[in-house]
């Protein structure tokens, strides 16, 4: 009996400790399941949680600030060339259109540019004599932007005999701002003035197309000039959809383009 129980106790024990190996085995493994399932949770949700991105500057800021000058300007700008150069020349009877230019675009490079005066931009420092400014301001010299008016466009007409007018005309509405004859010119001017003009036989208009159909974009300054005793150049700057200046030189009389340049900037 004694041998018996003590077999039947052993048998217990040997028993015991292996159901109590088993739950070990078996909690190990599901702690490691449970493991397994958290960190392939983890890892799952580290793919759906975007990337922290560094936002892209926006395409003003790419701009530089003349490209920045010229897009305020003309988003500003109704009235196109060729509707400006048509009310300028109606303002002076036998007139013919030498210069125009939308104020606020590159005005440091189109002053630096001889006008067909050879006298520089107009300033405006002499009595008008054609029609008053309508907002009194026919004495002050054009501002370097548009002003409160908005943009402008200034055109320089000139007589049969060289006699150069200048005719401000508002680019939003049309209207005629100014046009005054200009004050400061002498004989050789006008005669120069009328010298180009006799050798130009072809118009602004005409020019402009060649100009935008080699770059499209906005004509913003079509001029008269010397073509380095070579006959005369329309010069024409285009400003194309990436905001930057191109400038044409194009043949006076026969339209073909003598000079390219890109204004970067």
């Amino acid at each position: 009996m004694n041998s018996a129980s003590s077999r039947s106790r052993t048998l217990k024990t040997v028993g015991a400790l292996g159901m109590a190996a088993a739950t070990a085995v078996l909690m190990t493994g599901c702690g490691q399941s449970s493991d397994s399932a958290t960190s392939a949770a983890t890892s799952e949700a580290a793919k759906v949680v975007p990337q922290k991105q560094t936002t892209s500057p926006s395409a003003s800021a790419q701009l530089t600030e003349d490209q920045q000058e010229r897009k305020k300007v003309l988003d500003a700008t109704k009235v196109t060339f060729d509707d400006a150069a048509t009310t300028a020349a109606g303002e002076v009877a036998g007139g013919k259109l030498v210069d125009l230019d939308l104020e606020g675009v590159d005005d440091d490079d189109n002053d630096q540019s001889p006008s067909p005066t050879g006298s520089g931009s107009p300033t405006g420092s002499a009595s008008p004599t054609g029609s008053a400014s309508p907002s009194g301001t026919g004495t002050s010299s054009p501002s370097a932007s548009p002003g409160s008016e908005g943009p402008v466009w200034v055109a320089e007409v000139a007589e049969k005999d060289g006699t150069v007018h200048t005719v401000r005309i508002n680019a939003v509405d049309g209207k005629v701002i100014e046009a005054r004859v200009d004050a400061d010119q002498d004989a050789d001017d006008k005669k120069q003035t009328a010298d180009r003009l006799a050798q130009a036989t072809q118009t602004p208009q005409q020019a402009a197309k060649v100009a935008t159909e080699k770059k499209k974009g906005t004509v913003t300054s079509v001029g008269l000039d010397d073509n380095e005793g070579d006959g005369v150049v329309w010069q024409v700057d285009v400003v194309g959809s990436d905001w930057k200046k191109t400038t044409f030189d194009v043949d006076a009389k026969n339209d073909t383009i003598v000079r390219e340049e890109t204004d970067n900037d």
